[in-house]
């Protein structure tokens, strides 16, 4: 066993909750140790466990013993010192947004200007560090909501929410989205919370309008025409022919939800105790039928699907018909 003074009740809290909770893993590493040496470990179990030498354990418990809890965390100035000052970093990080997606011209750039050479995952690892990562670039709306109504209209979606938990209402999601073989949009290095917009292409389309609650219940509608207010019209009246209690559907101010032949329809359904929300414009993340789109083409579609259009249009038409028992999403 290794000898130190007794881990008090205070300090075994903190080493437990470092442990539990640190980012750093070599920390956790030492937190641990030191809540097995407070068990009575001894130092062949500590070996194995950590599969250090005996000269490391030795350094980690003499680092308790002198610094306390600071002795967990390494110190500054450890490991092999950057080829790269910051002003250099910050220029990196401007190239990277230049080139999302070809970081080996960053490499190239860095040794043209500096005569530095390092890795692609050196680039890595120093844009990480300023706040980007890889993810996945978005299509742009062309606009942004009203501040005022989509303000309001959040306000109202959750007290929606909180009926439809309360039982008092159903609360429903319609949208209409298009698959086909071109393949999902592609990643790219990018600041954390921005997405580099890409125009939109013309494809081949297998429609679909869906129906969901946040329940993972969903009505969908398959179709290689067109999908017009008519459509729509048909698939609410077919999924809904009565209702039990009140019954929400949210739906964007697309030109097919906003027609004459939907207005004309409207107050009949609030008749029969269904009522249409109109979401604010250029806003998308508030229909979280949205996320399912987005889980089908980004997530579960796999990339045999796009072999060929048959199979293709199989493997979404069985996402759809599985969604709820297989495929399954938590809308919290």
């Amino acid at each position: 066993m290794i000898l130190i003074r007794e881990v008090n009740s205070l300090s075994l809290k903190l080493l437990e909750r470092i442990y539990r909770q640190s980012r750093h893993h070599q920390v956790r590493q030492r937190a641990h140790c030191l809540i097995l040496v407070s068990q009575g470990a001894k130092i062949e179990e500590l070996s194995r466990i950590f599969q250090v030498s005996y000269k490391t354990l030795y350094n980690w418990m003499s680092r308790w013993e002198s610094e306390g809890v600071l002795g967990l965390y390494n110190k500054p100035g450890r490991g092999t010192p950057s080829k790269l000052n910051e002003t250099q970093k910050q220029k990196i990080r401007e190239w990277a947004k230049q080139q999302p997606r070809q970081l080996k011209q960053v490499v190239q750039k860095v040794k043209e200007e500096w005569g530095i050479t390092v890795s692609s995952k050196t680039i890595k690892r120093i844009i990480k560090m300023l706040s980007m990562s890889w993810h996945r670039m978005r299509r742009d709306v062309g606009g942004e909501p009203d501040p005022i109504e989509y303000k309001e209209k959040s306000a109202q979606l959750t007290q929606l929410k909180q009926l439809e938990d309360e039982g008092k209402i159903n609360l429903y999601y319609l949208d209409e989205t298009g698959f086909c073989l071109i393949l999902s949009v592609p990643y790219g290095w990018q600041e954390i919370g921005e997405y580099l917009t890409i125009p939109s292409r013309r494809s081949p389309r297998l429609n679909v309008l869906g129906i969901m609650n946040r329940n993972n219940h969903l009505e969908a509608y398959v179709s290689f025409q067109s999908i017009n207010s008519d459509v729509i019209i048909t698939c609410i009246d077919t999924f809904f022919p009565q209702v039990d209690k009140p019954t929400v559907i949210v739906v964007d101010q697309s030109s097919i939800h906003t027609s004459n032949t939907i207005l004309d329809k409207i107050e009949e359904w609030k008749e029969s105790g269904i009522t249409i929300f109109e979401l604010p414009t250029y806003s998308p993340q508030l229909n979280l039928i949205e996320i399912l789109w987005r889980f089908i083409k980004y997530e579960w579609l796999e990339i045999d699907a796009y072999k060929d259009w048959k199979t293709f249009v199989a493997s979404v038409e069985k996402i759809l018909r599985e969604f709820g028992k297989e495929y399954v999403i938590n809308f919290v």
